[in-house]
């Protein structure tokens, strides 16, 4: 549920580009969701159709990027993508620990019309 208040933020971003820009609407937002920020994307979406109606948001597209989490073996000093049920290493099979990729959450671009 605490998607709706980052939803609700985002369309505030993107209202106050367009008006920055002196821009009648928004076209496309693309919003970049690390696998581990703890976000959903797909309920982002889900409450952007609602929130953004009335708004110069309302028939925006909004863009989803995905980012894969990566590991670091703290042995072989590899980063990798994590195997499900697994934090192994792919290589030794020492339990890596988790890196800063993934865990991304930005508006990446607001396009306006």
């Amino acid at each position: 549920m605490h998607e709706y208040s980052v939803t609700q933020e985002l369309i505030n971003i993107a209202c106050r580009k367009a008006r920055e820009a002196n821009a009648r609407r928004v076209s496309r937002i693309r919003l970049v969701v690390g696998e581990q920020s703890g976000f959903a994307p797909e309920s982002i979406q889900m409450y952007f159709a609602l929130i953004a109606e009335g708004t110069p948001c309302a028939d925006a597209a909004l863009e989803t990027v995905p980012v894969r989490a990566l590991w670091r073996c703290p042995r072989c000093d590899i980063r990798y993508e994590r195997r499900p049920l697994s934090f192994a290493c792919p290589r030794c099979g020492l339990d890596g620990e988790p890196t800063a990729a993934g865990k991304e959450f930005y508006v990446d671009c607001v396009e306006v019309e």
